[in-house]
């Protein structure tokens, strides 16, 4: 299932955020930043990283549901779904 912006909407916006926030990460541990607060800001880009993960995979359900209930033959099945949602776990 090819992705569009469309569909991940907000996702992508996390991601972008979430890629700045690394980037901060990789500062603060390059300038030698007290170890409890890069840990903060880390688990922040991780909780971001999965938020994004798990929207992308919603907005993949609800995309195959709406082809099926058109008719259409979905792009993944259930199972396939399934398998990329327990990835992120």
């Amino acid at each position: 299932m090819e992705l569009t912006e469309n569909m991940v909407g907000d996702s992508l916006t996390r991601l972008r955020r979430a890629h700045g926030q690394l980037g901060g990460v990789i500062a603060m541990i390059e300038e030698g930043e007290d170890c409890k607060k890069v840990l903060t800001q880390l688990a922040a880009v991780s909780k971001a990283l999965d938020r994004a993960g798990f929207r992308i995979v919603a907005s993949g359900l609800r995309h195959c549901q709406t082809a099926a209930e058109e008719g259409e033959e979905p792009p993944m099945t259930a199972e396939e779904l399934e398998k990329l949602f327990l990835s992120l776990a």
